[in-house]
């Protein structure tokens, strides 16, 4: 049963490259200036992927050879 030691050290470790963070969440805002920073990020994430979407949709043109049935 000396594997427990091991553990230990190796989380020991992990938190050190890790910097020393930890599991905290706490980034100070209040759960509504949390769920206003996280819709924003997800509409942007959104506009940025209906973008790429538009700009791939535009690129493919659809100007194949006999692909109409």
């Amino acid at each position: 049963m000396t594997r427990g030691s091991q553990r230990e050290r190796d989380r020991e470790r992990a938190l050190a490259r890790a910097g020393g963070k930890g599991k905290t969440k706490d980034d100070g805002l209040t759960p509504e200036q949390r769920r206003e920073r996280d819709a924003k990020a997800l509409k942007e994430k959104a506009a940025k992927k209906a973008a790429q979407a538009a700009a791939a949709a535009a690129n493919s043109g659809g100007g194949g050879k006999g692909n109409k049935k």
